[in-house]
């Protein structure tokens, strides 16, 4: 498989979870690494700040940059891209990790959860793939890749959350019209989600130890988006990709590995259909 050796990718919201699990798999390839996330002390129940997770990559082979920023704040943002572009000689991949998750009905959802959702799903989104544009733009083989779900439109999906579907699904509808706007200029856009739920202290807040043992390691992401981001950007953009699909199409059919506990099912993940057998 092709390598991320010497690439540079600037990861948002990549102090745990599934943001630090691609960061780390870029790492053992050799890469660099920008952690651009908000976490600078320890949170008493999130473990992980940008400068565990910088020593997480270097220790995986990789350099790391661990850089505080609000992706909410233009100007943040603009340092950031703009310090972490200078670093490492410019910036390869792009992967729009960060999110803000509330799964509240309509009349429990304050308007100012609302606000955050989409300022740091869809608008961050944005914000981010826009200012790393230009570096881009010069880049051999550049890639955005943004943790979001395929555009499935169905009720089913919207009207337990609606302001989170919202959100989240801004972040899809970023890659279905940055895909078709930057193919011309050879960036790749595409979107990566899970078929289940993933072991992180997210889902850990949301169902408790008995639905991480439903749910699958992180590192099943790390290798899928791996999978994607080696691919020749001219040639595969414009994808909603689902983790486990990806894996196969590489070969990979035994993904017991990346369950918490094999002898359990799996619980699924919004917005995709289940799985069976």
């Amino acid at each position: 498989m092709a390598s991320l050796d010497g690439k540079t990718l600037f990861v948002t919201g990549g102090s745990r979870g599934i943001g630090l699990a691609i960061a780390r798999r870029a790492a053992r390839d050799g890469a660099n690494v920008v952690i651009a996330a908000k976490t600078v002390e320890a949170h008493p129940k999130l473990p992980g700040t940008i400068h565990t997770a910088a020593a997480e990559i270097e220790a995986a082979g990789g350099k790391a940059l661990a850089l505080a920023c609000d992706i909410r704040d233009d100007a943040a943002v603009e340092a950031a891209v703009a310090r972490g572009a200078d670093h490492f000689g410019g910036i390869d991949i792009v992967v729009n990790n960060a999110s803000a998750i509330a799964l509240s009905d309509t009349q429990n959802t304050s308007m100012r959860r609302f606000d955050l959702m989409h300022e740091v799903n869809a608008r961050g989104t944005f914000l981010v793939s826009k200012t790393c544009l230009p570096w881009l733009s010069v880049a051999e083989n550049p890639h955005i890749l943004t943790l979001s779900p395929p555009l499935n439109m169905l009720e089913k999906w919207f009207a337990p959350h609606v302001a989170y579907s919202m959100a989240k699904f801004g972040m899809s509808m970023c890659v279905l019209g940055m895909a078709g706007e930057f193919r011309e200029r050879g960036i790749a856009v595409n979107a990566l989600w899970p078929r289940t739920t993933i072991a992180t202290a997210a889902v850990n807040m949301l169902g408790g130890d008995q639905l991480m043992r439903h749910s699958r390691k992180p590192e099943i992401m790390a290798d899928a988006a791996h999978a994607i981001l080696v691919k020749p950007s001219r040639e595969f953009t414009g994808n909603f990709c689902v983790d486990d699909e990806v894996l196969e199409a590489e070969g990979i059919t035994d993904l017991g590995v990346y369950a918490v506990d094999p002898d359990v099912q799996l619980a699924p993940d919004f917005f995709v259909e289940p799985r069976h057998g």
